[in-house]
C-alpha cells in the first residue's frame, strides 16, 4: 500500500514551496526501493524516482510532460486486457486506489514486468488536488515465488507429475465433462512389480532415477487430455480422461506394460520392471473419485495376486477378497514374532539308484485359527508388504540348523539342502552375510546348503547380478537354477554365471511326451555345460525312465514323496533307496500338484496353480 507520507513529500518536491523540504524529500525518493512516478491533475507525468525509471525503461527527463499512458501501461496478465491506472478514480474521488491483483507493466521496450500498485491524490496548501502520485513495486521474484509454492502444492517433487491434491481435482472435473457429453473416463492404478528389491539393492538414488524415467514412459503412452499422477513411492495413477468403452482402457494398459517393460538405462545398470495395473471405469465402478480409486486399488491387488505385469478390470466381488487379503497381512505381521512359520521337506532323488541326494525346504504358515496356510495365499501378500527377505532368512537359517541336525545323526547321510532364494532376498544388499550368519550359527559346511534362484533373476541388472552370485560362490554354496524354461535365461547367460543346477520345470516333466525334443534339449544343454539336471514334478514311472535315458540324473516329485515336516521326513534318510509310491496311494493323489515352492519371484509362478507349485494340499 502508499506510505501515508508520500503524496505530501512529492507535492513538496515537486513544487518546491520549502528548500530544506523538498531537498529532504527528494533524497528519500531517490534513495527507496519502491517506484514513485507523480502526475499533475491533467495526468501528465510530473516525477519519477530512480526505481520508477528502471523499471518503466522511463528517464525523469524523457517522461516529464508525456501522459501517463505512454510511461505506464498496464495489462491484466491473464486476459492480456488494458487496465485502467489508479490514478484517474485517485484524482476523481479522493481517495487512495489499488491496482486490482495480476496486473503487469509494459516497459518501454517492450519487455513485461508484474508489478502491485497504489495511487493517492496530491493537494496543495490550500487542500485541493493537484495530481496523483503512484507507488509501485516489482513483485517478478514474488509471483514466480508464489507460482511455484503452488505448483509444488499440487506435483510430485522427484517427478514433477501431480499429486494426489490435483489428481482428485482432474477426476472430479473429468467426471463433471463425462456426464454432459455422456461419455466414459478410467482410472488405471499402476504398482511396479518389485521396485522395492532394486531401491534396497542399488540404492535410492537408482530407484529415484528409475522412478523418473518410469514418469517419462507413462506420459508418452497416453494423450495431453489425460493425466499422469505419482500416488506415492512406486505408485503411480493414470486417468484416461474420455474413453468410449472399456476395451480403450485395456488397449492402455497394455501399451503401458510394453513401455515399462523395455529395459531401463540408469547408470551402469540396465533394469527390467514389470507393473501391475487395476482399471476402474467411470460411471460403472463409481461415481465420485474416492470410490472410482478405491475400486482401482482393489483391481491392482488382485493383479499384484495374479502374479504382476497384468491389468484387471474392478468387479463387485474383489470387496470380499480384499478384507481377506487384509486379514492375511495383519496375522502375517505377527506370525514371525509368535513362530508360526514351519518348513517342510521334499526329496530329491538319484533317478538310478533311488537314493536321496538333497531336501529342498518349503516353508509353510500354522496360522492359529486355519491352520496351514499354503505359499500360494501368503507369498504374494508377503512380497507386498515387504515381509519376504524377513521370512527368507527365518528359511535358511532354519533349513541350515535341520540339515545339521541330520548330519550329526551317525545313522543318517549327509544331504544336500536347497533353499529358495527370492529375488527380493538376492537384492537385498545384506544376502551374503546373512547367507554366512546362518552358516555359522548352524555348523553347515557350505557345499551342503544350495540356492535356488529363478531366472527372472538372472535377467535383471546382469553386472549386479554376476556380482552377487560370484560372491556366494566364493562362500563355498552350491546354486541351482529353478524352474529353468518358464523365463529368459539364454545360453550366454547360462556360461555366464556359475550356476551348478539346472531344474527343469516341472509342466515341460508332466507334458513330456509331447514336449519329448524340448525336454530332450534342456537336458543336452545342462550336460554340454557341465551342470548337473534336475527335473522337477515327476509323478510317474514312465516319466522317471524317459529323464532316465536321457541323460537326467536327479529328480523330484510325488512319485518320490511329498513335502514332509522334519520329523516325518527323517525316517526317509535312513533307507537305501525311496519305493515309488503303490498303485492305490497313486490313484488317492492323482490330481494334486507337483511340486512346491517356498517362494519365486512374485511374477509369473504364482500363476501356476493348476500345476501346483504353489497349492499343494497338507
Amino acid at each position: 500500500m502508499l506510505p501515508k507520507a508520500l503524496p505530501g513529500m512529492v507535492e513538496r518536491a515537486v513544487n518546491d514551496e520549502a528548500p530544506f523540504e523538498a531537498e529532504r524529500a527528494g533524497l528519500t525518493l531517490n534513495s527507496i526501493g519502491d517506484a514513485v512516478m507523480s502526475t499533475d491533475v491533467t495526468g501528465k507525468i510530473t516525477y519519477l524516482n530512480p526505481a520508477a525509471e528502471r523499471i518503466t525503461g522511463w528517464s525523469r527527463e524523457a517522461a516529464a510532460g508525456h501522459p501517463l499512458e505512454d510511461v505506464y501501461r498496464i495489462i491484466d496478465g491473464t486476459t492480456r486486457e488494458a487496465v485502467q491506472s489508479p490514478t484517474v478514480s485517485a484524482v476523481r474521488e479522493d481517495r487512495t486506489v489499488a491496482l486490482p491483483p495480476n496486473c503487469v507493466l509494459i516497459r518501454r521496450d517492450g519487455a513485461e514486468v508484474p508489478i502491485e500498485d497504489s495511487a493517492a491524490p496530491v493537494r496543495d496548501h490550500r487542500g485541493r488536488v493537484t495530481g496523483a502520485v503512484m507507488v509501485f513495486r516489482d513483485v517478478s521474484t514474488t509471483r514466480a515465488l508464489a507460482l511455484r509454492m503452488a505448483h509444488q502444492a499440487q506435483h510430485d517433487v522427484l517427478t514433477d507429475l501431480p499429486n494426489r491434491l490435483l489428481l482428485n481435482d482432474r477426476i472430479t472435473q473429468a467426471m463433471a465433462l463425462a456426464r454432459r457429453q455422456k461419455t466414459k473416463l478410467a482410472v488405471l492404478f499402476l504398482d511396479l512389480d518389485r521396485f522395492k528389491h532394486i531401491n534396497d539393492s542399488l540404492g535410492h538414488d537408482v530407484g529415484d532415477r528409475l522412478l523418473q524415467a518410469v514418469a517419462r514412459r507413462l506420459l508418452g503412452c497416453v494423450r495431453g487430455s489425460d493425466t499422469v499422477s505419482r500416488h506415492g513411492g512406486d505408485e503411480f495413477v493414470v486417468l484416461l480422461s474420455q474413453v468410449r468403452r472399456a476395451r480403450d482402457a485395456a488397449v492402455s494398459a497394455e501399451k503401458i506394460l510394453v513401455a515399462l517393460g523395455a529395459p531401463h538405462r540408469i547408470g551402469q545398470h540396465d533394469l527390467r520392471l514389470t507393473a501391475s495395473m487395476g482399471i476402474a471405469t467411470y460411471p460403472e465402478d463409481g461415481a465420485d473419485a474416492e470410490t472410482l480409486m478405491r475400486h482401482a486399488d482393489l483391481a491392482l491387488l488382485h493383479s499384484k495376486d495374479a502374479g504382476g505385469n497384468s491389468y484387471r478390470f474392478f468387479k463387485a466381488g474383489m470387496n470380499a477378497r480384499a478384507i481377506e487379503r487384509q486379514f492375511l497381512e495383519r496375522g502375517l505381521r505377527r506370525a514371525m514374532a509368535r513362530n508360526e512359520f514351519v518348513l517342510h521337506f521334499q526329496p530329491q532323488v538319484n533317478l538310478k539308484t533311488g537314493a536321496i541326494i538333497a531336501a529342498e525346504a518349503l516353508v509353510r504358515w500354522r496360522h492359529p485359527q486355519r491352520g496351514l496356510v499354503p505359499p500360494a495365499q501368503f507369498v504374494p501378500i508377503a512380497e507386498d508388504c515387504g515381509l519376504m527377505v524377513a521370512i527368507g532368512r527365518w528359511v535358511l537359517h532354519e533349513a541350515c540348523r535341520q540339515a545339521r541336525v541330520w548330519q550329526q545323526d551317525p545313522n543318517l547321510r549327509p544331504i544336500r539342502i536347497a533353499v529358495n532364494s527370492s529375488t527380493a532376498e538376492l537384492r537385498d544388499r545384506e544376502f551374503i552375510v546373512a547367507v554366512r550368519d546362518a552358516l555359522t550359527a548352524s555348523g553347515l559346511a557350505p557345499r551342503y546348503l544350495e540356492l535356488e534362484l529363478t531366472e527372472s533373476f538372472l535377467m535383471q541388472d546382469s553386472r549386479f547380478t554376476a556380482a552377487q552370485l560370484q560372491a556366494l560362490r566364493r562362500v563355498g554354496v552350491q546354486l541351482a537354477l529353478d524352474d529353468f524354461g518358464t523365463g529368459y535365461a539364454s545360453l550366454t547367460c547360462l556360461k555366464r554365471f556359475p550356476i551348478g543346477r539346472l531344474k527343469i520345470d516341472q509342466s515341460f516333466v508332466r507334458d513330456v511326451a509331447h514336449d519329448v525334443s524340448l525336454v530332450r534339449a534342456m537336458i543336452g544343454m545342462g550336460n554340454s555345460l557341465g551342470m548337473r539336471v534336475v527335473a522337477e514334478g515327476i509323478e510317474t514311472r514312465q516319466q522317471r525312465e524317459f529323464l532316465q535315458q536321457e541323460g537326467c540324473v536327479e529328480g523330484q516329485g510325488y512319485y518320490f514323496g511329498r513335502p514332509l515336516p522334519a520329523e516325518e521326513f527323517s525316517p526317509l534318510l535312513g533307507c537305501h533307496a525311496l519305493r515309488p509310491p503303490s498303485p492305490r496311494r497313486s490313484s488317492q493323489h492323482a490330481s494334486p500338484p507337483r511340486r512346491e515352492r517356498l517362494h519365486g519371484n512374485g511374477s509369473s509362478r504364482l500363476r501356476k496353480q493348476s500345476g501346483g507349485k504353489l497349492t499343494a494340499p497338507d
